[in-house]
């Protein structure tokens, strides 16, 4: 079996400028604090030509192995019918998963991984906001850590709540800002560059090699601070559905990654020549008069970055809840034309509170360094293991091919976390304890609603029997169409019991509606529906929606091929769930408790499947797990 493919699209500069503000802002800012945290581990008076060459080394190679080889050469291959991220390979991986046992693992690996994500989403906006305003401390050095704070947290208040108005205005400037960021930084490096060309010495891998057999155990913790150059690799994959593969590839190997490598050894060249520049590099190797400005763009960079990060976490958000991670949340739309342009509020203001209480913890970027790192190095391998089971299942490599390929992807990846795992105690537990957080909810919620679901397919009356006795009884049939959302067709929904012991009443024509998620983004127009008659007038409606879309049951059911819908004289009914703790619970105290607390707080159905508030009658159902 060969790899999918995105559909083909014309390449035009607007896609790539696009790509630039959209998926290599996390990237793109990395030079504001890689190299500074990397050389916070010598001392001015004892910094070496031979270790600055070393430090260069392993981030020029970090870039072309993780980056380069792995993300764009290879895992950008593996997208699910054009839409790439860590759920979108998992639902891949799993869809090929021989034993159900194997899709369990799958699935588990890439809820760790959706939960480091949305710990980057946290620590993405803290570490590079306060990156970027620690510049004003190189213009003016008496400046206090406690005024940087303050400034950052302002900026990062104001980002957060303009997420609601959308990002369509903002977003039409990312490109071209980024442009100018990637300019700026690559001739602020060439000009450094220029006074000692020898720094290219560095794309030598000796030097990495010979760094680590100098400094051994020393090396090795430094690593933890070199994997902070690949930050944001992730969403090269992530974002591959907005621009497809080849945008992205083109604009990382002739612009983004020549632009980062010349500020890196600028860097490194302005180091050599004054070692008391290591203290913040990014800003001291830019000429005085300029040194304003650049605070100015790296702050508008960072937003950007952030600004990616956010909306990231919003998709992963709306993907859980269609994959039954997540309880359903409010989703809104903020554009009329783009699909993918969505607020949800919940995950918006959590993310804020983490993010200040993020700043006002750690106070500064080199602090935040180790809990930044954790986070993307275990989504770097939880998407290496998933890709290594896609390739050798789906597209068919051989085994030793593919433990060759991905064991030596697996085996950096691996130094990387081990790395950042000694700093476990300074900031390390931070996306652990978020992605533990995060997986433990998803996990109880999932469960919850499979013992729901297993009791209410217990108690329920199979639709056959039901049918068999209608004819028999003395039901009124009234005009107009009900719709019952099930999740079972096979047996009849308790809204509809309900009401006809409470009304004694059924309307003349009953759609019993199923909502179905796929592992694919989107449904295809010719697998949205499924229809059965199951009797006279009574059918039995799949509807399909994909990973990606947000599922609107009303214009779906007008849609469907060969079954007139009057909207009109259209009711739906839902069963509006009452969960009690049962006696006895297959749900442990802390689970079952976090359970009960997600149901309360999830919105009603007829919100999330936009459903029109008038139409709808709601008949309590209560259910004990």
């Amino acid at each position: 079996m060969q790899p999918t493919s995105t559909a083909a699209k014309p390449l035009r500069l607007a896609a790539v400028i696009g790509v630039l503000g959209v998926v290599y802002g996390d990237i793109g800012t990395s030079p504001l604090y890689a190299l500074q945290t990397c050389l916070g581990y010598f001392p001015a008076s004892q910094l070496a030509r031979a270790d600055v060459l070393g430090l260069l080394s392993q981030m020029f190679w970090a870039l072309i192995i993780t980056v380069t080889l792995k993300y764009v050469t290879f895992v950008m291959r593996a997208d699910n019918k054009g839409e790439g991220g860590i759920l979108a390979l998992t639902a891949l991986a799993q869809r090929a998963a021989a034993t159900p046992r194997t899709r369990l693992v799958l699935g588990l690996l890439g809820i760790i991984g959706a939960g480091l994500f949305f710990g980057d989403g946290m620590i993405t906006p803290a570490i590079s906001v306060l990156s970027a305003i620690s510049g004003l401390q190189v213009v003016w050095p008496s400046l206090s850590n406690t005024l940087v704070e303050a400034a950052s947290i302002l900026v990062i208040t104001v980002l957060f709540m303009a997420q609601k108005h959308g990002t369509a205005r903002v977003g039409a400037a990312f490109g071209p800002v980024m442009v100018v960021w990637f300019l700026s930084i690559a001739l602020l490096g060439t000009a450094q560059i220029l006074k000692d060309p020898q720094i290219f010495a560095a794309i030598n891998p000796y030097f990495a090699f010979s760094f680590m057999a100098r400094h051994k155990l020393s090396a090795f913790i430094i690593l933890g601070a070199v994997v902070l150059t690949v930050t944001g690799a992730e969403a090269l994959y992530a974002d591959m559905s907005h621009f497809g593969r080849k945008p992205i590839r083109l604009s990382w190997s002739w612009f983004v990654l020549p632009a980062l490598l010349l500020n890196y050894f600028g860097q490194g060249a302005l180091v050599l020549a004054n070692p008391a520049a290591a203290a913040n590099p990014f800003f001291i190797i830019a000429p005085a008069w300029a040194q304003i400005p650049l605070v100015v763009l790296s702050t508008m960079a960072t937003i950007i970055a952030s600004q990616a990060v956010i909306s990231g976490a919003y998709s992963m958000a709306r993907q859980c809840v269609q994959l039954g991670l997540f309880p359903r949340m409010e989703i809104r739309h903020t554009s009329a034309t783009e699909e993918g342009q969505i607020y949800v509020p919940q995950i918006n203001w959590l993310l804020a509170a983490g993010v200040i209480l993020l700043v006002l913890t750690f106070q500064t970027s080199n602090n935040l360094a180790w809990a930044y790192g954790i986070a993307v190095t275990g989504t770097f391998i939880c998407t290496n293991i998933l890709a290594m089971f896609v390739y050798r299942r789906v597209f068919a490599w051989s085994v030793p091919l593919t433990a060759l390929v991905f064991g030596a992807f697996l085996v950096v990846d691996l130094a990387f976390f081990g790395a950042n795992l000694l700093k476990f105690l300074q900031g390390g537990w931070v996306p652990l304890g978020l992605g533990l957080l995060v997986a433990v909810v998803m996990t109880t919620w999932q469960r919850g609603r499979a013992l729901i679901y297993a009791r209410w397919t217990q108690d329920s009356l199979p639709l056959s029997s039901f049918i068999t006795r209608l004819p028999n009884s003395r039901v009124l049939r009234c005009r107009g169409t009900s719709v019952f959302l099930t999740g079972n067709l096979d047996y009849v929904p308790g809204a509809l019991l309900h009401n006809l012991k409470h009304n004694q009443v059924l309307h003349e024509r009953v759609l019993f509606v199923r909502v179905n998620t796929l592992d694919i983004p989107a449904a295809p127009p010719e697998a949205r529906a499924l229809i059965h008659e199951a009797a006279e007038k009574i059918y039995q409606i799949t509807l399909n929606f994909g990973f990606m879309e947000s599922p609107n049951v009303p214009r779906a059911l007008a849609e469907l091929p060969g079954l007139t819908f009057d909207p009109m004289t259209t009711s739906y009914f839902l069963g509006r769930e009452s969960i009690v703790p049962a006696g006895v619970s297959k749900l442990k105290f802390i689970r079952r408790w976090l359970f009960l607390y997600l149901a309360r707080n999830a919105i009603p159905a007829t919100e999330f499947f936009q459903i029109p508030a008038d139409r709808v009658v709601e008949l309590g159902v209560r259910i004990a797990i």
